[in-house]
């Protein structure tokens, strides 16, 4: 083995197993996610064995076209390394821990430790405009802690949603939120953890 193949470090190498992971619960070949990520297949090729790390860009890029988010995908990988955490019964995360990083036009955090069926997250942003749609295959559930919120469903409609208000909404919907005066809003998130991933 030559030390072009040897992977970076025991995270590079679990985010890219994650990558993989997460590819493979989707259906996507190495080909099929290089064109939706728009990344090169050898550049992703490396990546899921552990030989290259991505930019915060690439990993943007990636996980869109996965149907997830960097912190998703960094969280997954991160939780491996913490022993015991990805088949432990109870999940326990001190308000100064779980992953944190960007997340559809703001900050989360991560709310739980290894493989639970859901993720549930800490949402803060200010953002006023709503950017892209997202859609991925698991169903998401908002409620709104603090502030006013504008979260547009495409086709099922915009709800301007303020604290104590909820919405859920199925998977594969296309989805987007934004702050209608700039001022910022607090949510809590779950979305359905996909088998597999």
């Amino acid at each position: 083995m030559t030390s072009g193949s040897v992977a970076l470090d025991e995270q590079t190498e679990r985010l890219g197993a994650r990558i993989r992971s997460f590819r493979q619960a989707r259906g996507l070949t190495l080909v099929e996610l290089a064109r939706l990520a728009q990344l090169s297949h050898p550049f992703l090729s490396q990546l899921e064995r552990g030989q290259a790390r991505p930019s915060m860009v690439s990993l943007e890029r990636i996980a869109r076209a996965l149907g997830s988010s960097q912190i998703e995908l960094i969280a997954a990988a991160t939780d491996d390394l913490v022993p015991g955490e990805s088949t432990a019964r109870v999940s326990v995360v001190r308000k100064i821990e779980g992953p944190q990083g960007p997340f559809g036009g703001g900050e989360a955090r991560i709310l739980v430790h290894g493989d639970a069926p859901f993720i549930p997250m800490d949402f803060r942003g200010s953002n006023t405009s709503p950017g892209d749609f997202y859609r991925h295959d698991e169903a998401e559930f908002l409620h709104v802690v603090s502030g006013v919120v504008v979260v547009d469903l495409a086709e099922e409609g915009q709800f301007e949603l303020a604290a104590g208000d909820s919405v859920h909404y199925a998977g594969g919907t296309l989805h987007r939120w934004c702050s209608p005066r700039g001022e910022e809003y607090h949510l809590f998130i779950v979305k359905e953890r996909r088998s597999g991933a």
